[in-house]
């Protein structure tokens, strides 16, 4: 695996980067200067959880890559999909493309823990999928699913783990619950395990954003 321990610079000029940074030392710090240059500044990162949350096709992913890039010119993209075909494979490979060589692309369906990613800005996209590979097993049938509460201590102790090093993390996840009610019964416990995740995750973050048509709203 390629080592992603890098320092990361912030480009505090650009408008989001210099609210981030104001933000960060309004709250003990996170970022602090190691030196000035004329074009931009390093700084040593300390840790700070930022949750990007909405619907679909809501612009979420899109506000997370803005978000990164302000903060540093090499971030990390950490994608949690399970690859089902070769369709979802190819859509996979284009949101690379675009993103662009300036990335480093990771992909890990469940061990977030294990990724090294100190002193890094990372996007986690998205937490539904990463929640889903240790909720559903293609092996079991819907009476032999995981249970919700065990599930949830799981991937909460993952997320503990994983988050436990300086890094900046945003986190992208879904708002499933804000639909109409699933008649599969376990469709229904999967959102109640999402949404008690979401809530988990938000009540550590230090800055939650929902997006809404492209809009981002700072709720937190």
């Amino acid at each position: 695996m390629k080592s992603i321990c890098r320092q990361h610079t912030c480009q505090p000029f650009s408008p989001l980067a210099g609210l981030l940074v104001k933000l960060a030392h309004l709250s003990n710090n996170p970022l602090l200067p190691l030196n000035n240059s004329d074009s931009f500044t390093t700084f040593a990162l300390m840790k700070r959880i930022i949750l990007i949350t909405g619907g679909q096709r809501s612009g979420k992913s899109v506000l997370a890559e803005r978000m990164a890039l302000e903060l540093s010119r090499n971030p990390v993209y950490i994608a949690t999909a399970h690859i089902w075909d070769e369709e979802f494979q190819q859509r996979v490979d284009k949101h690379k493309e675009r993103r662009g060589e300036q990335w480093t692309n990771i992909e890990e369906e469940k061990h977030l823990s294990k990724l090294y990613i100190y002193n890094k800005v990372a996007v986690i996209d998205c937490l539904t999928l990463w929640c889903t590979n240790f909720f559903f097993s293609a092996a079991n049938d819907e009476s032999h699913q995981p249970d919700i509460n065990e599930t949830l201590k799981e991937i909460e102790e993952e997320f503990d783990k994983f988050t436990d090093q300086d890094a900046t993390f945003i986190f992208v996840t879904n708002e499933i619950g804000s639909g109409g009610v699933s008649g599969n019964a376990v469709q229904r416990r999967f959102t109640d395990l999402l949404g008690w995740f979401n809530q988990y995750v938000a009540a550590k973050a230090d800055d939650v954003y929902l997006t809404v048509s492209g809009i981002p709203v700072k709720i937190k």
